[in-house]
């Protein structure tokens, strides 16, 4: 029985590709590719994964024991913190925003 979320814009897999799974310590059934480069990889430390610094001067940063990304119950947890650090880089949709909250008062 495969454990794959009834929301399918949620979870893809992509059994196909030459890496899947492309974390060794993931397991394959639950294992979603939607997410096949971290969006929270910008973020940097403030990710909250499981990554290390690694490099001479520790300037790389070392995903690969980090499953975030790639478990079906996290989707809504990066949507929404994409969704925040986005929005706090644009302050001008943060005024349109407030605008919109007026308007519906």
């Amino acid at each position: 029985m495969s454990k794959t979320p009834p929301q399918s814009y949620k979870f893809v897999q992509n059994k196909a590709c030459a890496y899947f799974p492309c974390h060794e310590n993931a397991d394959p059934e639950t294992f979603n590719c939607l997410f096949c480069y971290c969006p929270l990889y910008f973020l940097g430390e403030r990710c909250k994964g499981n990554f290390k610094k690694i490099g001479l001067n520790g300037e790389i940063k070392d995903c690969s024991h980090c499953l975030i990304p790639h478990k079906p119950e996290n989707y809504e947890y990066i949507v929404r913190t994409v969704g925040e650090h986005l929005h706090r880089s644009f302050p001008k949709y943060q005024d349109e925003d407030e605008e919109d909250k007026e308007k519906e008062e």
